[in-house]
């Protein structure tokens, strides 16, 4: 009976063997420190740590493991560059508006005044200015994602604390006391949302829903000092000391952008969220951070109820 030979694998050297290896290597050493310009990934591709919102399918940048290389990636396309680019101006934005009004007002304004806007600005600025830097540098490494996720967050409490010290300062012009009690009532409030918000936990999909409605508790605390004022002064005296309308346009922000945040990338169901409802470009130009946009969304809202006074 004819017996069917098997064919033998060739034998390698050592020499064969090590040389492979090192191709292999040299491979894998080129694809670590390829252009960015070139490879961008699909959601299925990218590590764990990295697949945050399975809405966004295509456009993310490779893991760079480079601070140099990720910033590079600020003249690329990709589906960071909106994040980005919108943080960065509107912190630029901010930054040349207060240099302009110390400039050209410093002389018709106490030091009062300016301290208040001070305590604005800085915090649009910090808050604006973290978060690009956090979506430059999101792809770098797990420790770096995870330290930028952190103090993105933290921005955000610095943002909302800072615009509270100028709507006290104006609401309760005549009451030192009670200018004292709400900031020490906002600080107190701050102090813990950035315990929490530095909490590694706190960055989990999980906690989506309680960041949400911390950071929109934190902002609505201000009705108590509004609710105050308008009965200390009246509707029309706070309409014209703090910009009340502005302020009321301002919290509708920090509720819808909350109750985005919180739904639409909570439900895989949920389909009236442009993330889903627009096709391959959303991917690269609607890519939402909801309740950071719409909270620093705020802040020219804000300085508008600023300057009203």
């Amino acid at each position: 009976m004819a017996t069917r030979r098997i064919p033998s694998r060739a034998k390698t050297t050592p020499i064969e063997t090590l040389h492979s290896l090192l191709t292999v290597q040299e491979a894998d050493t080129a694809f670590r420190s390829r252009p960015v310009t070139n490879f961008l990934l699909n959601y299925d591709e990218l590590p764990a740590w990295r697949q945050d919102n399975h809405f966004i399918l295509t456009h993310y940048r490779p893991t760079s493991n480079s601070v140099f290389t990720s910033f590079q990636s600020l003249f690329q396309l990709h589906n960071e560059s909106v994040n980005i680019h919108s943080h960065l101006s509107a912190a630029w934005i901010f930054f040349f508006i207060a240099l302009s009004l110390y400039a050209f007002e410093r002389h018709a304004v106490t030091l009062a005044d300016t301290i208040a806007f001070l305590f604005f600005f800085s915090g649009a600025v910090t808050c604006l200015g973290i978060s690009a830097t956090y979506h430059t540098v999101s792809n770098h490494s797990p420790k770096i994602n995870q330290w930028g996720n952190q103090i993105d967050y933290l921005g955000i409490v610095i943002l909302i604390s800072g615009s509270f010290v100028p709507s006290v300062y104006y609401g309760f012009y005549c009451e030192p006391m009670l200018q004292r009690f709400y900031w020490g009532m906002i600080s107190t409030i701050g102090i813990a949302c950035a315990v929490v918000s530095l909490n590694p936990k706190f960055r989990s999909p999980l906690w989506r829903s309680f960041r949400a409605g911390m950071f929109l508790g934190f902002g609505l605390s201000a009705i108590f000092p509004v609710l105050h004022g308008v009965y200390m002064y009246g509707l029309e005296q706070m309409r014209y000391s703090i910009g009340l309308d502005w302020v009321l346009l301002q919290g509708f922000l920090y509720i819808l952008g909350a109750a985005i945040y919180a739904v639409c990338f909570r439900s895989s169901n949920l389909r009236v969220c442009t993330e889903r409802l627009i096709q391959d470009t959303r991917h690269v130009y609607l890519r939402g951070s909801s309740l950071g946009d719409m909270i620093s969304g705020g802040a020219p809202i804000k300085y508008s109820s600023k300057t009203h006074f």
